[in-house]
């Protein structure tokens, strides 16, 4: 069950301005339903994207990078699947995703370099490109602007819920919306994680600005999330803008462009901690916050040491105030000349750990008081300099080994 996350409603998904869903049903997710989403933009929507730095990265992910660069950043479509990744396929799995983009610019009669191909699900299998080509003209008679929570469930695949958030800014005392959803609940950790994110925006916004945004954003939320270490083939996020509400952003510097900016990292960074809420089998959303560090590499380094160790993240579903392991995570994090004895360690706001052990007030009923709660914070405090970060994740339970024993079952 997730943590702390409550299903978004239909009513809570604000339509944004030139974008159409529909989804069908294909028969490529083993567990049936509707599996493959089409979206549509107005002509003249611009798109960024940000995509997986796994070598084995999967055909879609190939095929979407190089429809970016030919199209300049110009978008009419995304097609998404689930229940197979079309990763590791080779060659046919290239042939496929591009002929997955030529079935529905026929469709949508466009550009098939301004169609993009998202996957998520078995990783090795071909795609079943046949399926997906006979249902795309159903997904196409379903789109509609509003259609936004039918698009996250179907993209879902060993999530619980359904991802999806609006926010609506005023600029220059005109409205524009920001609606955006995902997917992902296991093989998440930074540089993303099976996980495809869409979001959009109605304001008018040049590719150039989109992608430093997304950038922006993606570093300081899917970046920052991890649920069990392993960096998928398939990740993507896509920043699209309509431009069909009459705000226009010409460049970074524009008025409300700071606004429309904060406005999609708060969408992303929602979204990402949606991912981690509903992890495969989580119980427990735990924020670890790296303070005083040198650098942005070592603050880094030591909050995915914990949030990476099976032993910690066992000992979080336990609620057993095992913290040694804590300081062993930080002792093996890299940082070669770290000073213990300047270390200090908190669970919330009470002191574990200081100069060099276990902090003299410390009581670890206080310990396991905090690890029974379904949300607490970790924090390390290196006193090495000014550096903070910040990394979002869960437990490790039984229910996370089952889910993934039993996933192509």
């Amino acid at each position: 069950m997730a943590v702390n996350l409550p299903e978004p409603t239909a009513a809570d998904l604000l339509p944004v301005a030139g974008v159409r869903l529909g989804s069908a049903a294909a028969g490529i997710r083993s567990k049936g339903g509707n599996d493959l989403l089409v979206i549509s933009f107005e002509p003249g929507s611009q798109c960024a994207g940000v995509f997986t730095r796994n070598r084995f990265c999967a055909a879609p992910v190939i095929v979407c990078r190089e429809h970016l660069q030919a199209g300049a950043g110009a978008i009419r479509a995304v097609v998404i699947n689930a229940g197979n990744a079309n990763a590791g396929t080779g060659k046919s799995g290239l042939a496929h995703a591009r002929q997955s983009c030529v079935a529905l610019a026929e469709q949508l009669d466009c550009a098939v370099e301004a169609i993009l191909p998202l996957s998520t699900g078995v990783i090795l299998e071909p795609l079943p490109v046949a399926k997906l080509e006979a249902a795309l003209p159903a997904a196409c008679a379903d789109l509609q602007p509003d259609n936004w929570l039918s698009a996250a469930r179907t993209i879902m695949t060993t999530d619980t819920l359904p991802k999806a958030v609006s926010r609506r800014v005023e600029i220059n005392g005109v409205g524009v919306t920001i609606t955006g959803i995902t997917k992902g609940a296991g093989m998440i950790r930074p540089n993303m994680g099976t996980m495809l994110s869409v979001i959009a925006t109605d304001a008018a916004v040049p590719a150039s600005v989109l992608d430093q945004w997304l950038h922006e954003a993606v570093d300081a939320s899917f970046n920052r999330i991890t649920v069990d270490g392993d960096t998928s083939t398939n990740d993507t996020a896509l920043l699209v803008a309509t431009g069909q509400s009459g705000v226009s952003i010409a460049d970074a510097a524009a008025d409300g462009a700071d606004v429309l900016r904060a406005a999609i990292a708060e969408v992303s960074l929602i979204l990402a901690q949606a991912i981690v809420r509903d992890g495969e089998g989580a119980t427990k959303f735990v924020t670890i916050n790296v303070e005083q560090a040198a650098n942005e590499q070592e603050a880094a380094a030591v909050a995915y040491a914990i949030a990476h160790s099976p032993l910690i993240k066992t000992a979080f579903y336990a609620s057993d105030p095992n913290l040694g392991r804590l300081l062993a995570a930080i002792g093996y994090a890299g940082i070669d000349d770290l000073d213990v004895d300047r270390l200090t360690l908190l669970l919330d706001d009470v002191v574990v750990a200081s100069d060099g052990g276990r902090d003299p007030g410390y009581q670890e009923a206080d310990g396991q008081r905090i690890l029974k709660e379904p949300e607490f914070a970790v924090t390390v405090r290196l006193d090495r300099g000014a550096v903070s970060t910040t990394v979002w994740t869960c437990d490790l339970s039984h229910d996370y080994v089952s889910i993934n024993a039993d996933y192509r079952s």
